[in-house]
């Protein structure tokens, strides 16, 4: 069966030969992972898809391909950190530091945003983003398209889609302060990613992808991480625009919204606004198959496999029996594109990573 009919089962409600498989790797992850697949080459991984080859992805079985658009590409532009050089400042004008741990594979890193281009209210009114029109933004996604299209199921993504981008800009007690104390403010800055990113998405749109990857972090590890009137007054309009304007341009477009953590208050109503799959079902935070039970015939859902405990602590045993209990509950009838609920990090063993495709590609 091909990659990409299989995910058109799977969203369809119905039970493919398999169930559909994404995994995504931090850059550290993925030099480990590349001699155990046989792949000798070494180009920079960026988990987004920005800039990938897709060789590990298509080694591993994978049956969607991701290429990005937008400022989550910056998140894992570690090739800018060259000799000497700790930090750096991306096209948005937000500054990066380069923030080293260990973990018993090696040395890893991560970027932390250390300045914010808006943390001064003078500087909003004159800020301009960059632009989302520039050609060479869509090369690697036509690329995708024209090389894989007919193969795989090809997904654009626009994730940090408004509020991850705004409070990268702002700050981020800044933002939620100014939710309560400047409400017109913040509706300034959230704009500005907003525009960006639905710019990026209509275009992605109309290039043919088959669906768009939005989302931000609202939720915690057990609650939301505002309150859900907060999200309904500043993101929900928002994204319900930015969902009808995509689908407005293709009808048969798929959403998938993004958010990390325990999200239950506000899930009635991303149904409610367009959202096609939940994403990544995050299980130490919200139970897989009481969100099947109850959002199954309205929602799908991708990801499930924990990668705060099973992935990286587990035994191949642990991560094996996880799989079969995502098949047997929330994958259960087709709906369910099963995965990591995160970038597979550098504390986690190969042999676990492997382990998971080979529950989901011979179960």
């Amino acid at each position: 069966m091909k990659h990409r009919d299989r995910v058109v089962m799977s969203l369809s409600h119905e039970e493919p030969d398999r169930c559909p498989m994404q995994i995504s790797f931090t850059p550290e992850f993925a030099d480990r992972l590349r001699p155990s697949v046989n792949i000798a080459s070494a180009s920079h991984h960026n988990p987004h898809g920005g800039g990938n080859t897709y060789e590990l992805e298509r080694a591993l079985g994978e049956d969607m391909l991701l290429t990005s658009v937008g400022w989550a590409n910056s998140y894992y532009a570690n090739d800018l950190f060259n000799a000497g050089r700790d930090t750096y400042t991306d096209s948005w004008g937000v500054t990066f530091r380069n923030s080293t741990y260990s973990t018993r594979f090696g040395q890893g890193f991560y970027t932390e945003m250390v300045g914010h281009p808006l943390a001064d209210d003078s500087a909003v009114a004159g800020y301009r983003a960059p632009d989302p029109d520039a050609p060479d933004l869509y090369s690697e996604a036509q690329w995708v398209l024209d090389t894989f299209k007919g193969e795989y199921w090809i997904v654009g993504v626009t994730v940090t889609t408004i509020f991850e981008t705004a409070w990268a800009l702002r700050g981020y007690e800044k933002l939620l302060m100014d939710f309560v104390t400047a409400p017109e403010a913040a509706d300034a800055i959230l704009d500005i990613p907003y525009a960006y990113h639905l710019s990026a998405a209509e275009r992605l749109t109309r290039m043919g992808v088959d669906m768009i990857w939005i989302g931000d972090d609202i939720g915690t590890q057990s609650s939301m991480l505002m309150s859900p009137d907060t999200w309904r007054r500043f993101l929900k309009p928002r994204m319900a625009r930015f969902i009808s304007t995509i689908k407005s341009i293709n009808p048969a477009l798929m959403v998938a919204y993004h958010s990390d953590g325990c999200i239950y208050p506000v899930i009635p109503e991303l149904i409610e606004i367009g959202v096609d799959v939940l994403n990544p079902v995050q299980p130490r935070s919200m139970d897989p198959a009481v969100l099947k039970e109850k959002y199954g015939r309205q929602l799908c859902f991708w990801g499930s496999i924990d990668e705060q405990h099973t992935l990286p602590f587990g035994s191949t045993q642990e991560v094996r029996r996880e799989v079969a209990s995502r098949l047997e509950t929330i994958g259960k009838g087709g709906g369910l594109i099963i995965g990591p609920t995160h970038h597979v990090q550098l504390d986690t063993p190969v042999e676990n990573v492997l382990a998971l495709v080979d529950a989901v590609t011979r179960p």
